[in-house]
């Protein structure tokens, strides 16, 4: 991530709660980001918080990111599911489609810019070892009679 080595000395990451919700069988997060005001998106966020607490293996969805008014301080509300089938079961599907665009749209992009490395990448020729020579052909002269 491009922000954590500009803030490498504070956390950005502060847990305003943590609620385990054994009704619904998930976990809520409530955090504060510190610095990151109209800089952060809904997929960098979520990496933020898989790798702040630990949650690879299980489905974290972002419901909502809140920026505040005259601060530069977002407010994420995130749930971490076990079973992805229970999320799809829980949360509403048009969140699920939209995650599933912006998955697609961050595909397509990385392989624009895999396509585009290898076509700026030098291309090494192979030598051969014997010179490929052409014959040329003659074409016949066509004389013209007079008469």
């Amino acid at each position: 991530m491009k922000y954590l080595k500009d803030f490498g000395y504070m956390s950005l990451i502060q847990t305003v709660s943590d609620v385990n919700n054994a009704f619904l069988s998930r976990r809520e997060l409530t955090c504060d980001f510190a610095g990151l005001g109209g800089k952060l998106k809904t997929m960098e966020a979520v990496d933020m918080i898989t790798k702040e607490f630990k949650l690879d293996g299980k489905v974290v969805i972002s419901m909502r990111l809140k920026t505040h008014v005259g601060m530069s301080k977002v407010t994420g509300i995130f749930y971490v599911y076990d079973d992805e089938g229970l999320a799809k079961k829980h949360v509403n599907p048009t969140i699920f489609a939209r995650l599933e665009k912006t998955k697609a749209k961050i595909a397509e992009i990385e392989k624009a810019a895999a396509e585009k490395a290898a076509a700026e990448a030098p291309v090494v020729e192979e030598k051969t070892e014997a010179p490929v020579v052409e014959e040329k052909t003659e074409a016949p002269v066509v004389e013209e009679k007079t008469e």
